[in-house]
């Protein structure tokens, strides 16, 4: 499907994946979007704000380059939630090792919110999707930070990678928990497509 000047606000190469998976045209896009979470926001705003913010800084990079245009934006963001707190990217290894220990037997939540923004609004759609980790030894962690996948993951741990084979199970999308949500995107890419035409 070919979707007029659509851009994707995000230097991700999953979501890059998987966006040309279902079939969407696009050109990546750079963004520099403050990723903080605020004080006393719930981790679903906070996630769909930055992915609203990419979306937005995406249009008004382009408008500022070209005013004529007319650019759709695609703008996304996943954090990973236990026990109701937000676990960022690992600054280090003891702070992965930190994260992993809390995962380690239990289930948590991965909210992936998508954007699409234009110059005139911004559609925003979270999902929200439950892992649950096996038992993960101490070992097994260290192990994990030397291959070098959690350094740059919310939670410390990328489940299309070796971390896959800490989940024994998942209850929502797949794809989300990866970065994109594929059904969900492909209906808001629809639904702004047909707003567009109207």
């Amino acid at each position: 499907m070919k979707q007029r000047n659509m851009y994707l606000a995000s230097q991700s190469p999953r979501r890059r994946e998987l966006l040309t998976q279902i079939g969407i045209e696009f050109t990546v896009l750079s963004v520099d979007v403050e990723e903080q979470q605020q004080a006393d926001e719930r981790a679903p705003d906070y996630v769909s704000r930055l992915a609203r913010d990419k979306a937005q800084a995406g249009v008004a990079a382009l408008l500022n380059t070209t005013p004529s245009a007319e650019p759709v934006v695609l703008g996304a963001d996943t954090i990973v939630v236990y026990a109701g707190q937000v676990l960022e990217k690992p600054v280090d290894e003891a702070d992965a090792i930190r994260m992993l220990s809390l995962l380690s037997g239990h289930e948590h939540e991965v909210m992936t919110a998508v954007a699409l923004a234009d110059n005139h609004r911004c559609w925003v759609e979270l999902v929200t999707s439950t892992v649950q980790f096996r038992a993960i030894s101490v070992i097994e962690m260290q192990d994990y930070w030397r291959t070098g996948e959690p350094v740059d993951k919310a939670g410390s741990y990328a489940i299309q990678g070796i971390a896959g084979k800490f989940v024994s199970h998942i209850s929502g999308s797949y794809s989300a928990v990866v970065g994109l949500p594929l059904m969900q995107t492909e209906q808001l890419i629809q639904a702004f497509k047909a707003k567009q035409n109207k």
